[in-house]
């Protein structure tokens, strides 16, 4: 049992039982919870042929750290991607690809938003720098409500280059950056396009910005001079939706 991770919450746990069965080795549902989504999710496991059991609310509260919602999974080390990934990605994208590169966002709750909202808007992977970055957690699977079970989370070693590499096959890359000329709602992201969020505070590294092809900024009307990382990526994410679905 040492090297299987907790995984917990009712959303999180349902789309690993429907998305990765196999990684799902023991559910453990606190006493008393017979509610229809748990039922639903009995089923699940019952179809999957996974075990469940029952256990202490209490018990539970101790095994993870957060709102585990009286659900509990044991399952197999999460697996984050490594770059030649996006080469097989890329080469089975229909349409436009559209990806998302997060610079150093540390915080597993901005990384589990950030995933949810990739996996709305559509976006085939979402890639992060293997140092300095938030990883798949049971907290982020927490937040990203199944999303993390189902988009590519893409680990690389050297993010400049990897944006190189997309830009040799046809991919614009635009990073967000407080104090670029352009707003956000005047560039075209009906093509192939990288969108670069920069951490939580610092926004992009220098040698990430370097390698953007177009910098944009969000218009501030108010008091507040920037957004919360997972709030702008939405904003972002689904502008591009919209000039996506308004070409169409």
């Amino acid at each position: 049992m040492s090297q299987l991770e907790k995984i917990y919450g009712v959303h999180a746990v349902e789309a690993l039982l429907r998305h990765h069965p196999k990684r799902v080795k023991q559910i453990w549902l606190s006493e008393g919870r017979s509610e229809p989504r748990i039922q639903a999710l009995l089923a699940l496991a019952t179809e999957n042929r996974v075990a469940v059991g029952q256990a202490e609310r209490r018990e539970l509260d101790a095994w993870v750290e957060g709102v585990h919602q009286g659900v509990v999974a044991e399952v197999s080390p999460s697996q984050v991607w490594g770059e030649a990934m996006l080469d097989e990605l890329l080469d089975r994208t229909e349409g436009a690809p559209l990806l998302l590169v997060l610079d150093g966002v540390t915080d597993p709750h901005n990384l589990g938003a950030c995933l949810r909202t990739a996996d709305a808007a559509g976006v085939q992977a979402v890639i992060v720098p293997k140092d300095k970055s938030a990883t798949l957690t049971a907290a982020v699977r927490k937040v990203a409500c199944g999303a993390a079970e189902v988009i590519p989370l893409v680990a690389v070693t050297n993010l400049a280059r990897t944006l190189e590499k997309l830009q040799q096959r046809g991919l614009w890359v635009v990073g967000t950056a407080g104090e670029a000329q352009q707003e956000l709602y005047q560039q075209d992201m009906t093509g192939p396009t990288v969108l670069v969020m920069g951490a939580e505070g610092k926004g992009m590294r220098r040698l990430t910005r370097e390698h953007c092809d177009f910098l944009v900024k969000l218009p501030m009307a108010g008091s507040v001079s920037s957004l919360n990382v997972s709030v702008a990526t939405g904003v972002c994410l689904f502008e591009a939706v919209r000039q996506r679905s308004a070409g169409k």
